[in-house]
């Protein structure tokens, strides 16, 4: 094993992990779970995508690299009135489309009908609070929030990728002085897991479920594989859907939300610069699954301390890891033409955080940009006056 690939998978796992913990741990909160059961959250999806990255890579000899859906969690953490329970049961069902869109062609050419600039719109409109929260905060407690903005953006201006990790460790070190807040005491648990009974119920599973995998195909699968793609592989797509389908359901039951495929840590890890015979990279997800499980591990250690420090510090944590996400995800709804005006009615519709018959904002915004789209050939065959 190459020292190359060892710290490439290092670099990636930690940028995966301290860019986006707090969203996570903003999800199981928004679900009201506890936090033995946050812990479980957390230590099962690290468990399930280092199990699926080791699977896959071996399997396929492919450097199949996997992450926790980020949008994903942004759904889940702008839901509202949903216990952990539903929510359990959302990321079953959520699970288990992902199996069946690898299984089913039919499944999968239904989803790829939903034209990007709608599914993106319906992203950019989750992830707009969040990014808004910043401003928000920096208002009313800018003695903590001002110098954690400061810090991500000189960091950003050195390397982009460590911006947010280093702003994480900046608002311990903030709270630290400026607060009450102390490091809990570190206990490791031999067994992090805990198993939480799924609920389903119709309206949070099409409201929270078929969004979480909505988002989840489009922004976090599709790019992953286009990741591959773009470095001379061919991506196993039906296996690695098959695979994270599956795992995330499993896992679910354990309170973890869906995994899939990575794309921007994938990047990381399939350069030339970690091994320069393409034939070998595969191995990568070996150390990469390693590190992701001694990360779940050590989720009873790293955990409560995030969940100590002051609501503030969190939410701007969250909100600048999703601000490239966010960018992106404006980018691509409004790039065609076409599919503008449908994307900016998914956009405000699901940003608007409305919650009609106990259905999320997401669903309704994406059935407002579908029901749109639809509409369009119609008012090009108009006569005109």
């Amino acid at each position: 094993m190459r020292l190359s690939m060892i710290s490439a998978a290092l670099v990636a796992a930690l940028i995966g992990y301290g860019s986006t913990i707090a969203l996570v741990l903003a999800a199981a909160q928004a679900v009201g779970a506890s936090p033995a059961q946050s812990a479980s959250w957390v230590a099962a999806v690290c468990f399930g995508k280092a199990i699926g990255s080791a699977l896959l890579s071996t399997w396929k000899r492919v450097p199949v690299l996997l992450a926790w859906s980020t949008p994903g969690a942004a759904v889940i953490a702008a839901s509202t009135g949903v216990n952990i329970n539903e929510a359990v049961g959302a990321f079953v069902f959520a699970g288990c489309l992902i199996a069946l869109t690898g299984l089913l062609p039919p499944v999968n050419r239904m989803v790829s009908a939903i034209p990007t600039g709608i599914a993106s719109g319906m992203l950019a409109g989750v992830l707009l609070p969040f990014c808004i929260a910043v401003a928000t905060y920096a208002e009313s407690d800018p003695h903590l929030v001002v110098p954690l903005i400061a810090v991500f953006l000189v960091v950003r201006l050195i390397n982009p990728l460590f911006a947010v990790l280093v702003a994480l460790a900046g608002g311990v070190a903030i709270a630290a002085l400026l607060t009450d807040f102390t490091m809990p005491v570190f206990q490791l648990d031999p067994q992090p897991f805990v198993f939480i009974m799924p609920a389903f119920s119709v309206p949070v599973l099409i409201g929270l479920g078929l969004p979480v995998y909505l988002v989840t195909m489009a922004s976090q699968n599709l790019p992953g594989f286009a990741v591959l793609r773009s470095n001379g592989y061919e991506p196993p797509v039906a296996a690695a859907l098959g695979v994270t389908g599956v795992g995330s359901a499993i896992a679910a039951l354990f309170g973890a939300h869906t995994f899939n495929m990575a794309a921007i840590t994938a990047a990381i890890c399939v350069s030339d610069d970690v091994h320069p015979d393409r034939s070998q990279r595969w191995k990568i997800g070996l150390p990469y699954a390693a590190i992701w499980i001694s990360l779940g591990v050590l989720g009873p250690v790293i955990i409560p301390s995030i969940l100590a420090l002051p609501k503030a510090i969190v939410a701007v944590i969250a909100g600048l890891a999703l601000i490239v996400p966010l960018i992106g995800a404006l980018a691509s709804a409004f790039e065609v033409p076409a599919t503008r005006f449908a994307a900016a009615a998914t956009f405000l519709v699901t940003a608007s955080g409305i919650a009609a018959f106990g259905i999320g904002a997401a669903f309704w915004g994406l059935m407002a940009g579908l029901v749109i789209h639809l509409m369009e050939p119609l008012t090009r065959t108009q006569p005109p006056r």
